[in-house]
């Protein structure tokens, strides 16, 4: 999830991990770090022997307004 914050920094979370937040300049900054957030924490989870989170199912509810 990547979204802009009130100083125009792009801030990206892995909510499948918690505590794994990055941010960057740009979006694609973002999505680079948090890319590297995202191995590092699944490598510090390898490293440690804990369990890998199981991922997220996401779903898109509308609404009528």
């Amino acid at each position: 999830m990547i979204e802009p914050d009130e100083d125009g920094v792009f801030v990206a979370e892995c909510p499948a991990l918690p505590g794994c937040i990055s941010q960057g300049k740009t979006r694609d900054e973002a999505m680079t770090n948090i890319r590297d957030a995202i191995q590092g924490y699944l490598e510090s989870l390898r490293k440690h022997g804990e369990p890998i989170p199981a991922p997220i199912t996401e779903a898109v509810v509308e609404v009528s307004v």
